[in-house]
């Protein structure tokens, strides 16, 4: 791409007495610098367009001078099909990193040219590269290695023997640690963790006893257990095979539903697109399921956390796969009798958002929809990003600008003549990811076909909400919607959103 950032690894004295010189050029980008504990060789990773870290990446290592120059250059692993990620040495000199030519991102351990794997299993010790710093295993003083697991969106806390490949769970309440964040100090590990009922937490845990202590919560107030839905794991038919979701069903002691009335469905789509969620408490969530709302948190094809033939799902798929297992989870919770048929909304943020739209205009599953910052149009999508994830829609729809016409079939726009069902649309004025002009075309056809919508835009806000004002308002008007769309009034008190066209919602 032309006028594209430049990524190079560089060196300089930590004193600041010179400037930063390259020591390695040449690939587009590059990531996790590691020097051994002898300061003599450096590893990293680099990869090339269009691959994204999660498809294609490489290990090298060489020789470091000790004025920063490197030799001796040599690849260890990784390459177009598989995503080397998370470099480190350990306190003998031994390289470690994760790797998935077996599909998933599992630990290896390389020295002098003998690679082996450590432990093949069919889990994730690592989640996708998205950010820098990520930790998910850290070396103990025994010589064993604390790892962050994940099975089905799940995370463990385990604890790998080199030596055996013995992998040991720790009885902890966690299911999901964010961030990635591990360290340990004298044998005792230091991370953020999160349970079904309690929020995010610095935590630090004895790993002889599975004993842990709370540093900081990341909410100051407890929530009543009484109030929590519990997360439960489901799987169900979806688009190319066995599909996963969270269900979460309607939780709040002081209140019974009318006899045999089911409960409308949510249906929420994660953003990413190749993320997923975790069964961790989210008080968004649980404000819709103390409230009568039933909820599946769908982990789509293409979701993370579930090796990579099921993230490989989406490749060149985005707008059907997702739309596609969003539509069969609420199928499979219908059919088996556990909410309203009649009564299913789509809902997501960026991603999800253009799941959503997508969705409305596509399929006749969901009698409703709820758009945060949802991606619109697919082609003035690609020409907006930056280097990282530039060739990101490439992966997700096709090459560009060959299948130029599948960009445009896939596009929510192209389809908002044939949205029926009333949608919510949210917005931040200064999205500078999904700007407020998409919301507004999908807007103007709503308005043109008199199909019931609602358009709430936030001043100052931008690709995902971050004022207390902003997401309160946000909840509000997501509740206020449904209840009338959905013919139930909520307890809150709150003010209304206004629904234009509410008349010729069906009934």
């Amino acid at each position: 791409m032309d006028g594209e950032p430049v990524n190079e690894l560089v060196a300089f004295p930590a004193d600041g007495s010179q400037e930063p010189r390259p020591i390695a050029s040449g690939r587009d980008f590059y990531s996790s610098p590691r020097i051994s504990p002898n300061g003599r060789r450096l590893a990293w990773t680099c990869w090339d367009h269009p691959l994204l870290p999660f498809e294609g990446a490489e290990l090298h290592v060489a020789d470091l001078a000790a004025d920063g120059s490197l030799s001796n250059e040599r690849h260890v692993a990784g390459s177009d099909r598989e995503a080397v990620t998370q470099p480190v040495w350990s306190p003998e000199g031994i390289l470690h990193f994760v790797n998935d030519p077996n599909g998933w991102w599992n630990l290896y351990a390389e020295r002098d040219g003998d690679l082996r794997a450590l432990h093949e299993a069919e889990a994730e010790f690592a989640p996708p590269q998205w950010i820098f710093g990520i930790s998910s295993y850290v070396f103990l003083p025994d010589g064993r290695i604390a790892c962050i697991v994940t099975r089905r969106a799940i995370e463990s806390l385990e604890l790998l023997d080199p030596r055996t490949g013995a992998l040991e769970r720790l009885d902890l309440p966690f299911t999901a640690y964010t961030g990635s964040a591990l360290a340990q100090h004298d044998g005792r590990l230091v991370t953020v963790a999160a349970t079904e009922t309690e929020g995010s937490a610095v935590v630090t845990i004895d790993v002889a006893t599975a004993a842990y202590d709370v540093v900081k919560r990341e909410l100051d107030d407890e929530v009543d257990p009484r109030y929590v839905s519990r997360p439960e794991p489901i799987a169900f038919p979806g688009d190319d095979g066995e599909s996963y979701g969270f269900f979460y069903a309607p939780t709040n002691p002081e209140f019974t539903a009318p006899e045999e009335e089911l409960a409308p469905l949510v249906v929420l789509v994660h953003g990413g697109p190749t993320a997923h969620d975790q069964p961790a408490l989210d008080l968004q969530l649980q404000f819709l399921t103390s409230r009568g709302l039933a909820v599946v948190d769908v982990n789509y094809g293409g979701s993370t956390g579930y090796g990579r033939a099921y993230r490989d799902r989406l490749r060149g798929r985005w707008g059907e796969v997702d739309v596609q297992d969003a539509a069969a989870a609420a199928r499979f919770l219908a059919d088996g009798g556990r909410v309203d048929a009649e009564r299913v909304l789509i809902t997501g943020g960026s991603a999800g958002g253009y799941t959503t739209l997508l969705a409305l205009g596509v399929s006749d599953v969901f009698a409703a929809g709820i758009s945060e910052f949802g991606v619109a149009d697919l082609v003035s999508f690609h020409a907006e990003t930056h280097k990282f994830e530039s060739r990101y829609d490439e992966y997700l729809v096709g090459p560009w600008p060959e299948e130029r016409d599948l960009y445009v079939e896939r596009s929510p726009v192209t389809h908002a003549d044939k949205i029926s069902r009333p949608l919510l649309l949210l917005q931040g004025l200064d999205d500078k990811v999904v700007p407020p002009s998409q919301a507004e075309a999908i807007v103007a056809a709503l308005e043109r076909n008199d199909v019931p919508y609602a358009y709430v835009a936030f001043e100052g806000e931008g690709h995902g909400f971050r004022g207390a004002y902003a997401m309160r308002r946000a909840l509000e008007t997501f509740l206020s919607f449904m209840g009338q769309l959905f013919g139930f009034e909520p307890a809150d008190e709150l003010e209304p959103v206004q629904i234009e066209n509410l008349e010729t919602a069906p009934h």
